[in-house]
């Protein structure tokens, strides 16, 4: 086990956006990508000061229109699993 948890940690990440809003009615999060692109089906890690959780990217909105994929300069909806709150940073594993 600690061999696995040794690779986990080791991990690369790069950030690829930040979260500017949070819809906690409905669970979705409003977050600019800022680097990289992000698409349905990408791990994210979404990290900031009480936050810190991974989960799986299931569908990507912008402007309520479903997307693959979304690239820097881009506002995104993403459905979360947990709170998050403005300025928690969105990581993906590279």
């Amino acid at each position: 086990m600690e061999e696995t948890e040794k690779t986990t940690k080791t991990t690369e990440e790069m950030q690829v956006g930040k979260i500017t809003h949070y819809f906690a009615k409905i669970g979705v999060a409003v977050m600019q990508v800022t680097n990289g692109s992000i698409k349905a089906g990408d791990e994210i890690h979404i990290k900031g000061h009480t936050t810190d959780f991974k989960q799986k990217v299931s569908s990507i909105q912008i402007e309520h229109e479903n997307v693959d994929m979304a690239e820097p300069g881009q506002s995104i909806g993403l459905k979360i699993g947990q709170p998050v709150r403005a300025n928690d940073a969105v990581y993906k594993n590279i």
